[in-house]
């Protein structure tokens, strides 16, 4: 069991003596709150990696050592994780989940000379705001707004469109990249509106869905309230078709839409389980009993990107670590990446998704 593994590799850290154990590497994400099954996939990648890696020698002889932080998708408490983790001299930081958090932690940790490589954030600012010492293994918004404008309109999904957010950092940005890249194409939707996180009862913006005679939502946001909307938009009639980005990319989606899911559109990366040179690392978690889906390889991808960075440079000193994840290329479970001047990576581009029966395959 992976698990085992994990403890396994614990227990071979401890007896081994901090000499040995100081490539220290904090993951920070949302352990609690609604999306905390995101962090889940984010630890079990990370876990994954640091025991293959320490396994396999760990680098140049030092064992990883992790440390994992909540920011509960909280911007005042993910800039709080920020200043506790780099008290504590984390060599790293991979993290964090939600953009709203990892844009003021990111500060945070540049001041501070840290390298920041999140698997998850994909609001363009993250990126854009010329620090240097700031990575992703993920996509941009803008990037996968744009593949879904493209859809919408080459496949003639709707007429009569409606764009949703849950004013969040993420879902804001996402729907208004929706937005401006279809205002492009000269489709003007028909109805902008808002939700908030945390919310049960949509049955309000349902009503005004119905009345604008909708047949097309783009929802942008994350999958807890995505699946309340779509299974409720189903209940109360609503027969428009319904897309979403990244954030509905968990299983919980399917289980909290029901049948409502089906149907549902996505646009997420290309799916890293179907990748040939990922094959062994998916059994690996496969035989463990965990489905390594949505961000569980991009933050694997993402330790890898990492250490390597710090074999190279032969320290864990950030800036010269930071340098060198900025050069060259990295092997890693998502493919061959590298880094651009933002640091943002060579990622292929989205692609869209359609679930049925709580699981989600490329769009034909």
């Amino acid at each position: 069991m992976l698990k085992t593994l994990y403890a396994s590799t614990a227990i071979l850290v401890m007896l081994s003596g901090v000499a040995n154990a100081d490539v220290n590497l904090a993951l920070v994400g949302p352990m609690t709150g609604q999306y905390s099954s995101f962090f889940d996939q984010m630890k079990h990648g990370a876990q994954a990696a640091i025991a293959a890696i320490n396994a396999s020698g760990g680098i140049k002889g030092q064992k990883i050592v992790l440390e994992l932080e909540d920011d509960a998708c909280d911007p005042k408490q993910a800039v709080a994780a920020a200043n506790k983790v780099t008290s504590a001299n984390a060599g790293g930081i991979i993290g964090h989940f939600c953009s709203s958090s990892s844009i003021p932690a990111s500060e945070v940790y540049a001041e501070a000379g840290i390298p920041m490589i999140s698997p998850g954030s994909t609001n363009p600012k993250l990126t854009d705001r010329g620090m240097k010492s700031v990575f992703r293994t993920c996509g941009r918004d803008d990037q996968q707004a744009a593949i879904a404008a493209t859809a919408i309109v080459g496949k003639k999904l709707g007429s009569k469109i409606a764009i949703v957010d849950d004013k969040s950092t993420y879902g804001k940005g996402l729907a208004d990249g929706v937005r401006s890249a279809l205002n492009a194409k000269g489709v003007k939707q028909v109805l902008d509106d808002t939700v908030t996180q945390g919310d049960k009862d949509f049955s309000t913006i349902i009503s005004r869905l119905k009345s604008a005679n909708v047949d097309f939502v783009f929802f942008g946001g994350y999958f807890a309230e995505a699946g309340l909307l779509v299974r409720q938009a189903r209940e109360q009639g609503l027969k428009a078709t319904f897309m979403g980005g990244d954030g509905v990319a968990a299983t919980e989606f399917g289980s909290i839409a029901g049948p409502a899911s089906d149907g549902f559109l996505m646009t997420f990366y290309p799916d890293p389980r179907n990748n040939p040179g990922a094959a062994a690392i998916v059994k690996t978690f496969r035989d463990a009993k965990y489905e390594p889906e949505g961000y569980t390889l991009y933050t694997y991808a993402a330790v890898t990107a990492y250490a390597d960075a710090v074999k190279r440079a032969g320290s864990t000193d950030g800036g010269k670590v930071t340098d060198e994840l900025h050069k060259g290329s990295y092997d890693t479970v998502l493919g061959t990446m590298a880094f651009d001047a933002k640091g943002d990576p060579n990622m292929e581009p989205f692609v869209v998704y359609v679930w049925k029966d709580g699981k989600y395959t490329p769009m034909k």
